[in-house]
């Protein structure tokens, strides 16, 4: 295959969420932008002539102040939602399951030794998603938005080295989060539009992935929020409280509190950040030489304490962190070999053109010098099937499966080979092998979902089809069954449509469908699936009664909330709002 040619999408790699972008902003994301902009232009409240004229100072809470202004738990979630809604639907947003998991598996301890420790009070747990998500972004980096959602750049998976580094990013950034650092630095929250701060937020994501400071300036100034700018500016001080806090709730966790200061030297030197304040609340590391330095003073200061407690003197708090510290290999913190894998896919996945595929194929031949030869092999491997090399991809595996693996690993291992088995035209294959997994395991659902799929496709005579066909029916139930407790799982959603849709059962499809296009954010899309859904049972000779009701009960819910959201956009009450909206008003 030319490099000139493109790569063939791997099963894994479907649907609008797993597409390559550009290094700059998409359209889709940049015309959200402009159109949030022009929605809010007439929502922010006027000013009061002190703060207008700029007599009377605004003041920043000082660190551990419960006020955060008017903006309430509910409030922030609300923007976090705004905005996640329009990053779902951007190409560089990335839903792959295995990279998922292993982000949550990282995340999941650091917020359970947050609630332990009181920085997540009941009324923020309850109202924030603690969720991660991924970007298909080569820059080492990750943010925070408003509600608790936690953005992680596949360059920053990439090149972190250890567990530990990646676990200090993900801690300072729960930090941010509980600290409520965006509500506690806007202090005129009584004077901004929920709108208004989702619209200036949204522009410095677009302005982030430009690097164009004018364009951030513009979009600022675009959504009337350049007033909040300076009140999300992060304070050397609220830097400083995340750097603390979120070096013990790591040690707390387990992970090893050198990470911190090595991932810091690492972002230094990759030259991505810095300490001009510039995208505060999207930003989370402002590498400086002091701050690098008050990373390495905690860990001395905490290895002092480890060896005191080792003679019998009191540790206090921080001793106890230490004592949790050495107990890190009896946890169920994710290993540095699964690491090393999850570093390999992120690095591949991150950047799907010809020529760095290739390049992943390179450094697996025998005299390529990688140290790291799992991670290699790995890389190769899934490069090979992107490429819609086959042979190759075989001939990488098998060294890969030669090596000893630890057992959380091999997992992983078993549903690449699944993949290359589909690319090898023997789906059947791997649908079987899928069955020895953990079913539970949403990668492994997920995957073995789309392996029947394929098994159906590549059936070449009739008992054999007959064979995919109930195979496909299982997991198509499965799907199903997995969904009802998971509605936001938006890729769940779209490959169950794609089954039915190959088992025949349209109507089940389109419900699916618009189901997806919910859970990624598209709700006008949604609601023209659902009614397409309406038309379809009533041109039906024979249709399912139970799934008209659900389509007409969910038809209901969205056009509620399209009410709701209409009447926010607007500034209205939804009891003044006319009976019929007009179609396709941007949500």
């Amino acid at each position: 295959m030319s490099e000139a040619s493109a790569p063939r999408p791997r099963l894994s790699d479907r649907g609008p969420s797993r597409r390559a972008h550009a290094r700059r902003p998409s359209r889709l994301l940049l015309r959200s932008v402009w159109v949030l902009a022009l929605l809010t232009a007439g929502l922010q409240a006027p000013l009061g002539r002190a703060a207008a004229d700029g007599s009377e100072h605004q003041r920043l809470p000082s660190l551990g102040e419960p006020d955060s202004g008017d903006i309430s738990e509910g409030t922030e979630r609300r923007i976090g939602e705004y905005v996640m809604r329009q990053i779902r639907r951007d190409p560089a947003y990335l839903d792959d399951p295995l990279l998922l998991a292993y982000s949550q598996a990282l995340w999941n301890p650091l917020v359970r030794v947050a609630r332990a420790r009181g920085e997540i009070v009941p009324e923020t747990d309850q109202a924030f998603a603690w969720e991660t998500f991924l970007i298909r972004d080569r820059s080492i980096n990750a943010f925070a938005l408003p509600g608790g959602f936690v953005g992680i750049h596949l360059g920053l998976i990439a090149q972190a080295a250890t567990t530990d580094e990646l676990a200090a990013v993900l801690a300072h950034e729960l930090t941010h989060v509980t600290q409520r650092h965006i509500a506690r630095s806007n202090s005129s929250a009584r004077r901004q539009s929920a709108l208004s701060l989702a619209g200036m937020l949204l522009g410095l994501l677009a302005a982030a992935r430009s690097g164009s400071p004018d364009l951030a300036q513009a979009t600022i100034m675009g959504s009337q929020a350049a007033m909040a700018q300076g009140q999300l500016n992060f304070s050397r001080d609220m830097e400083r409280e995340a750097d603390r806090i979120g070096f013990t709730i790591m040690t707390e966790a387990g992970y090893n509190g050198a990470g911190v200061a090595a991932i810091f030297e690492r972002l230094q030197r990759a030259n991505r950040l810095n300490d001009s304040g510039n995208f505060p609340y999207l930003r989370s590391h402002p590498l400086t030489v002091e701050r690098i330095g008050e990373a390495q003073s905690r860990v001395q200061q905490a290895q002092a304490l480890a060896q005191s407690a080792s003679l019998g003197v009191p540790g206090g708090p921080v001793g106890q962190t230490v004592r949790i510290t050495e107990q890190r290999w009896a946890s169920d913190l994710p290993s540095q070999e699964m690491h090393q894998l999850m570093r390999a896919r992120a690095r591949v996945l991150m950047e799907i053109q010809v020529p760095a595929l290739r390049r992943w194929q390179a450094l697996a031949a025998p005299d390529g010098g990688v140290e790291d030869r799992l991670a290699t092999l790995y890389s190769a491997t899934l490069a090979s099937i992107l490429l819609g090399e086959p042979r190759t991809a075989r001939r990488h595996l098998q060294e890969l499966q030669a090596r000893p693996l630890l057992p959380s690993s091999g997992p992983v291992v078993e549903l690449l080979a699944a993949e290359v088995a589909v690319a090898e035209g023997r789906a059947h294959a791997a649908t079987a092998d899928l069955e020895t997994l953990d079913g539970r395991d949403r990668a492994v659902r997920l995957a073995r979902a789309e392996a029947a799929l394929k098994w159906l496709q590549q059936a070449t005579d009739v008992r054999e089809r007959a064979k995919a066909r109930q195979a496909l029916q299982l997991h198509a139930d499965g799907l199903a069954t997995w969904v009802i407790d998971r509605k936001r799982d938006a890729l769940a959603w779209s490959i169950l449509s794609t089954c039915h849709q190959a088992l025949d059962q349209p109507l089940r499809a389109v419900r699916a469908e618009a189901e997806a296009r919910w859970a990624s954010g598209d709700l006008n899309g949604a609601l023209d699936r659902f009614k397409a859904g309406q038309r379809l049972v009533r041109s039906s000779r024979a249709p399912d009664h139970v799934e008209a009701s659900v389509i007409d009960a969910r038809l209901r819910d969205l056009e509620r909330e399209r009410r709701r959201a209409f009447a926010e956009i607007r500034g209205m009450r939804e009891e003044d709002l006319p009976p019929v909206l007009p179609p396709n008003v941007p949500l």
